[in-house]
C-alpha cells in the first residue's frame, strides 16, 4: 500500500537580488508502508531540501514550490494542507530526525522535559504518564540508566545518545513514516553501525515507513529497499536497492559507486625513523576543590609509543574519546604532555619553535573553522611564506601560491576568493595548499575527510597520495573512518582509552586484527 506519494516536486529560493534559484527539479517517488527508501547523493543534491518540503520546513515565502509539485499522504496534498492541519500531522503521522542532534535539542532543558513535551503535544495524558511513556523510549532506543539520563542536558551526552534521544522523540508518537536525514553522519562507525540497527528493529517492530537520506552509499545499501539517487536537485536514477548497487544505468551512479573501491595501500616499509614517541602521557584535569587542587581527572593519553618511518603513513583509528586527536596534537606539540618526542634523533622540545612549524604541519578536520574568513585564499597560502621565506617579493610570493593552489588541484583565479566562497572539499585543499607552503616533512591530518561526501573523499585522498609519492611526504592520518585509513596507510595504530592496543602493518591489521576491539572496529566498517 503507498504511503506517500511525491509527485513532480520542485523547490526555487529567492536569492538577495530577487531571483528564484532552483534547487530541485521534477522529483518523483512513491514510499510504501512499512518500507524503508534510500536517497543518496553529494551535498547539494537536493535531498534535504526534498525531505524538508514533505511536511513543508523550508524558509516560505523565500522557498517556493511549483504549480504541478504535489505530495500525497492518505490522499490529501500536504503542500495545499494548512498550518494547523500540518500541525496534526508533524511529529504524530510523519516525524523527522535532523542530521545534527545538538542544533536540534534545546541545551537549556533536560532530555526529559523535552521528551516529555514532544509525547504531550500529541496525547492527552498526564505528567506521570508521560513521564513513564518518556522513560520507556529510551529503553527503547537502549540509552542506559534511562531514569537518570532525563535528568540529563544534551551537552552531557555523547553523540549517539543524542542521536538516540532524537529517534525517542521521532518515534514517541508511533509515526506511520519517518524520516532520517543523515543521522549517522558525525558518528564512530560502530556507532554507526548501532544506530543502524536500532532504526532498522524500530522499523520491523512498529511497523514504520522511513526514508533515510545520506551520502554513505554502504548505510544505505544495508538499510533500504529502493533507492534514488539525486544530483544536481534531480533524480537521476530510482529501483531496488539491489539492483541499483549491481547493475547501475547512470554515470553519477557509477562514479558514487566507483568511489567505494579505492584499491588499499600497502607499500614496502622503510626502516629510517624520522620520528619516535616514547611513553607519552597526557592528564586532563576536570576538578578541582577549594584549595585548587585536583580531585579529578581524564588520562587522554597514557604511555603511548610508537615510530612513524620516512615516507610513509601512520594510520591512528579508533572511536571518539579513544585519545587520536590529542595524540596529533601531542605530535605537532600543540599541547602539554609527559614523555619524548623525537624527531631526527632530537626531541623537539630542543627545536626553535619555528624550524620545528617548518617541520610539521597539521591538517584539521573542518577547514572552515581553521581558515582566516576574512582573508584571501592567497592571503592564507602564502601567510606561511610571510614568515619562513621573508626575503620573497610581492611578485615572487604571488607565484609561489599559485603553484601551490595548482599543487592542490585549484587555479589562480581561486586565490583572490574567501573561505565561504568553496565547497567542503575545496576549503580542505586549500587547507593542505597552506600546510604545504613551507615543505614540511610531516603532515599530521586530523580527520581530513570525514564531512566531506564519498566522491569528495576519494579526491582529498588520491590528492594525498600523489602529494606524497612527490614529495617523500610523511602522514600521520587520524581516522575513525577505517575505509579512508585502508586507503592510506601503510601501518595502523589501534586506540583505545588513550593507549595504543595495537599496531602492525595495515595488511596484517585488515586481514588478522589480534584485538576483539579491532575486529568490531573493522566489521562495523564494512556496513
Amino acid at each position: 500500500m503507498t504511503l506517500l506519494t511525491v509527485q513532480n516536486l520542485s523547490v526555487s529560493f529567492k536569492n538577495s537580488q530577487g531571483q528564484y534559484i532552483p534547487a530541485v527539479s521534477d522529483v518523483s517517488f512513491d514510499v510504501n508502508a512499512s518500507e524503508i527508501l534510500g536517497v543518496v547523493g553529494e551535498s547539494g543534491s537536493g535531498k534535504s531540501v526534498t525531505a524538508l518540503s514533505i511536511l513543508k520546513l523550508l524558509p516560505y515565502p523565500k522557498a517556493i514550490h511549483s504549480p504541478e509539485s504535489k505530495i500525497f499522504y492518505n490522499g490529501v496534498n500536504l503542500l495545499s494542507c494548512s498550518e494547523n492541519a500540518l500541525n496534526k500531522i508533524r511529529g504524530k503521522e510523519i516525524s523527522y530526525i535532523f542530521q545534527e542532534p545538538m542544533s536540534s535539542l534545546n541545551p537549556l532543558h533536560p532530555i526529559g522535559k523535552q521528551l516529555i513535551e514532544s509525547i504531550k503535544i500529541h496525547s492527552k495524558i498526564n505528567n506521570k504518564e508521560a513521564y513513564l511513556k518518556a522513560v520507556n523510549l529510551l529503553k527503547l532506543v537502549e540509552i542506559s540508566n534511562p531514569e537518570e539520563r532525563m535528568k540529563s542536558y544534551p551537552y552531557e551526552l555523547s553523540g549517539g545518545q543524542r542521536q538516540r534521544v532524537m529517534i525517542a522523540m521521532a518515534i514517541s508518537n508511533r509515526p506511520r513514516l519517518l524520516i532520517a536525514d543523515e543521522p549517522t553522519t558525525a558518528l564512530d562507525v560502530t556507532i554507526q553501525d548501532q544506530i543502524i540497527k536500532l532504526l532498522m528493529k524500530l522499523c520491523k517492530e512498529m511497523s514504520m515507513a522511513m526514508i533515510f537520506i545520506s551520502h554513505n552509499l554502504r548505510l544505505v545499501e544495508r538499510i533500504a529497499d529502493k533507492i534514488c539517487v539525486m544530483q544536481k536537485g534531480k533524480i537521476v536514477e530510482q529501483g531496488m536497492t539491489q539492483s541499483v548497487f549491481l547493475k547501475p544505468h547512470h554515470s553519477y551512479t557509477k562514479l558514487l559507486l566507483k568511489s567505494l573501491t579505492m584499491q588499499p595501500k600497502f607499500f614496502k616499509l622503510q626502516e629510517d625513523t624520522l620520528l619516535n614517541a616514547l611513553n607519552l602521557t597526557v592528564v586532563y584535569p576536570l576538578k578541582k576543590n577549594l584549595w585548587g587542587r585536583v580531585t579529578e581527572s581524564l588520562k587522554a593519553l597514557n604511555g603511548v609509543n610508537l615510530q612513524l618511518y620516512t615516507g610513509e603513513t601512520l594510520g591512528i583509528v579508533g572511536e571518539s574519546g579513544s585519545g587520536k586527536t590529542t595524540l596529533g596534537m601531542c605530535l605537532a606539540d600543540l599541547c602539554s604532555y609527559e614523555g619524548s618526542i623525537e624527531l631526527e634523533e632530537k626531541n623537539i622540545k630542543y627545536f626553535n619553535p619555528l624550524n620545528l612549524r617548518k617541520k610539521i604541519q597539521i591538517i584539521f578536520q573542518d577547514p572552515y573553522n581553521s581558515l582566516n574568513p576574512r582573508m584571501t585564499i592567497e592571503q592564507i597560502v602564502g601567510e606561511g611564506l610571510t614568515v619562513f621565506e621573508p626575503d620573497l617579493n610581492k611578485y615572487e610570493r604571488h607565484q609561489r601560491v599559485v603553484e601551490l593552489l595548482q599543487e592542490v588541484e585549484l587555479t589562480e583565479d581561486d586565490g583572490y576568493k574567501y573561505p565561504h566562497e568553496f565547497s567542503g572539499g575545496q576549503r580542505q585543499r586549500v587547507a593542505i595548499a597552506r600546510a604545504l607552503a613551507i615543505n614540511p616533512e610531516i603532515l599530521i591530518l586530523d580527520e581530513p575527510t570525514s564531512a566531506l561526501d564519498v566522491t569528495i573523499q576519494k579526491q582529498i585522498l588520491e590528492l594525498l597520495l600523489k602529494l606524497q609519492k612527490e614529495k617523500n611526504l610523511s602522514y600521520i592520518f587520524i581516522s575513525h573512518d577505517i575505509q579512508a585509513v585502508k586507503t592510506m596507510a601503510d601501518r595502523i595504530a589501534v586506540m583505545k582509552n588513550g593507549e595504543i592496543v595495537e599496531i602492525a602493518s595495515a595488511g596484517e591489521i585488515l586481514s588478522s586484527p589480534q584485538q576483539p576491539y579491532t575486529k568490531r572496529l573493522i566489521e562495523a566498517s564494512l556496513i
